[in-house]
């Protein structure tokens, strides 16, 4: 079998014991003679699936018992426009830390008054803003923790004087959270938690039922926490993926044993890049992401991308190639990516600078 190192930025890199678990699951689910597909979602082995992902994002995440956990359809996307549609009624706050916050300030501003509070758009979004001021009046601030496309990352839990709603699509399991200190978490699962199809939705119960606007049934929180995740058919494989994940993270010590392992990946990663006279790192170096490592050739070296990109590819790295709207390189770092995969992205690297000394 061909030897990959998956750094792809999503869908991505999945441990192979979740794998292996939902190719079971595919061939005959719970022992019903079924394939997982196959099976009615509302049949009593489903509803163990349902209740053990829910308990498990319970536990790894230390989610309290006033938040409901939601798995829906539509990806983070969706949330753009839903997280405004149930929580904005006289004002909104947004951060834009990249592409994503952008579109999701877009959506907000077109059901209501919706402000930016800061951007990072002046340096191409290499940087998390700093010394904004929450309005204390918006019914929420909106963040995105962690940036793709741009390799940033917001690494602590902010406090925050009104509702705080987070998309984290690609940073969610892979370090602590408290939990406690937001009003809504969301994101696509395609990143840490499994494949893409469905989306998870942490939300404190109390924050519903204040705004005045009709609430289209499908775009209403309440629907989907009265139907329990099921008030139409739920994306049944990609959950039951997402629980087999899970599982995986749970076995080998959870997130905060998750988190030192990444941390340690991209250290390793950041390093070389310092030290290597043909690349330099793109984000500024305090906000730098432990998900995606963003980085380009450096300055006089542009010549050598094309070439560098077959180097590395021909050694088996899949999925650096950088974002389309900033070019250069990515390596997507994600919980599954394993250690072995950067030590060899390293050596590449390193082979690829003793060729153009």
């Amino acid at each position: 079998m061909k030897k990959a190192y998956n750094f792809n930025a999503g869908p991505c890199v999945l441990p192979q014991a979740a794998i292996d678990g939902s190719i079971d699951a595919l061939k005959d689910f719970a022992g019903t003679g079924m394939s997982v597909i196959c099976v009615s979602h509302r049949s009593k082995e489903w509803d163990a699936v349902m209740a053990e992902t829910r308990a498990l994002w319970r536990e790894l995440l230390h989610i309290p018992e006033n938040y409901e956990i939601l798995f829906l359809g539509g990806g983070a996307s969706l949330q753009f426009l839903m997280v405004p549609m149930n929580l904005l009624e006289n004002k909104a706050a947004y951060l834009e830390t990249g592409v994503w916050a952008k579109k999701a300030l877009k959506e907000a501003k077109g059901l209501g008054n919706a402000v930016c509070v800061a951007s990072s758009a002046d340096k191409v979004y290499n940087y998390i803003p700093k010394g904004y001021e929450i309005p204390k009046d918006a019914d929420y601030f909106h963040i995105t923790t962690n940036n793709t496309i741009y390799g940033t990352e917001i690494k602590h839990d902010i406090d925050c004087p009104v509702n705080l709603v987070a998309d984290m699509s690609s940073d969610i399991m892979s370090r602590p959270v408290d939990v406690s200190k937001y009003a809504l978490i969301y994101g696509g699962a395609q990143k840490n938690v499994g494949p893409a199809g469905v989306t998870f939705v942490i939300i404190r119960k109390d924050i519903l039922g204040k705004v005045t606007r009709y609430l289209p049934t499908m775009l209403n929180y309440q629907t989907h926490i009265d139907g329990e995740s099921m008030f139409n058919t739920p994306p049944v494989f990609s959950i039951y993926v997402m629980k087999e994940t899970l599982k995986w993270l749970k076995s080998i010590g959870g997130v905060e044993a998750i988190h030192k392992l990444n941390v340690e990946k991209a250290k390793m990663l950041y390093d070389e890049i310092d030290r290597n006279s043909l690349f330099v790192g793109t984000a500024e170096k305090e906000d730098r992401s432990i998900m995606n490592v963003c980085f380009v050739m450096a300055p006089g070296k542009e010549a050598l991308q094309d070439e560098f990109m077959e180097f590395a590819k021909a050694r088996g790295m899949v999925g650096i190639k950088g974002h389309r709207s900033v070019g250069g390189f990515r390596a997507s770092l994600y919980n599954a990516c394993p250690k072995e995969a950067v030590e060899a992205l390293i050596a590449t690297m390193q082979e690829f600078e003793k060729l153009h000394k």
